[in-house]
């Protein structure tokens, strides 16, 4: 634990309302990233990251200091996400049965409205690209591919964060950086690679 995390707790834990603006203001960036990050919009992302920090203001008090605050928070903001993701993905499939075997037409035209060729530039299509790549990743592995390249996150804390020992981040990293490649490997043939 830092020193900054050392100093910065007792005062959470006291309910000092200065030192969870601190807290606030150093971690927002963080936070907003790894939120947008994980659900892949600005709206999601704010949501989650104004309950990832409701919920430590909630629960600072149980806090036993065993990992880092950063770690805690982090893993309040993955859950979130994942929690998320999964009603998400069980309101969708609620929506399928109503259908009954009809395919809604909204699923066709979700990513047509991401980016229009005419409008965007090449850097908008790579993130569109990579998105896509990352969608088809399992949870585990994208969480992971996001903590490490996104925010720099190193991999031991990565592996507080998400509860894994770090051969299972390291094993996990390395099958999600296989798949990306498989899925933006045109990006080599373009570049004449």
């Amino acid at each position: 634990m830092s020193d900054y995390e050392a100093r910065l707790i007792p005062r959470l834990q006291a309910g000092e309302s200065s030192a969870f603006r601190e807290l606030v203001e150093t971690y927002k960036q963080r936070v907003f990233a790894l939120a947008f990050d994980l659900s892949g919009n600005v709206q999601d992302a704010e949501d989650l990251s104004q309950e990832a920090f409701i919920k430590v203001f909630r629960g600072i008090g149980s806090f036993r200091g065993e990992a880092q605050l950063s770690s805690w928070l982090y893993r309040i903001v993955v859950n979130l996400a994942l929690n998320r993701r999964r009603k998400k993905a069980l309101s969708e499939m609620e929506l399928w049965e109503s259908f009954e075997g009809e395919e809604p037409r909204r699923m066709h035209t979700s990513h047509a409205a991401e980016y229009n060729p005419e409008q965007t530039t090449e850097a908008t299509f790579m993130r569109a690209h990579l998105r896509k790549a990352l969608a088809k990743l399992s949870e585990q592995q994208r969480t992971i591919f996001v903590l490490r390249h996104d925010n720099d996150m190193p991999l031991q804390q990565i592996s507080e964060v998400l509860k894994l020992s770090e051969g299972t981040v390291k094993s996990q990293l390395f099958r999600a950086l296989r798949k990306l490649q498989k899925h933006l490997s045109f990006y080599k043939t373009d570049l004449g690679i």
